[in-house]
């Protein structure tokens, strides 16, 4: 059975936190909640401070190889897809100066922010 995207999210925020103590970037790891279904009242009050649709699931805000910060959108390792803000978000934020990419399952996230701090998995 292939585990859930919040699965593979609650995964990779347990790595980064028994890493951390090697790589102190990590504590900067942090989850954008814009996604998950909501009643009205709280929904447009999410939408009215702020809360984006297709914002990327985790964000780094370290700067390196380049970029501003990493964010990842995550997705299970079968399955899931790609919306089209999610895609328009990805590009923008390559565009801004950012690396932001697509990663299936905790494991690639992992791989994906340790080549990103440039340190070997």
């Amino acid at each position: 059975m292939t585990p859930t995207e919040n699965a593979e999210q609650a995964a990779l925020f347990q790595w980064a936190e028994l890493a951390s103590g090697a790589h102190p970037e990590l504590r900067l790891l942090h989850a954008i909640p814009n996604g998950g279904l909501r009643d009205g009242r709280t929904a447009v009050t999410l939408q009215r401070t702020g809360v984006k649709p297709g914002v990327p699931d985790v964000c780094l805000p370290i700067p390196r190889k380049g970029y501003g910060a990493l964010y990842i959108e995550m997705k299970r390792q079968k399955g899931g897809v790609v919306s089209s803000n999610q895609k328009t978000w990805i590009k923008r934020l390559n565009d801004a100066g950012n690396r932001a990419v697509v990663c299936r399952g905790w494991q690639q996230a992992r791989d994906t922010i340790m080549d990103y701090l440039e340190v070997g998995a």
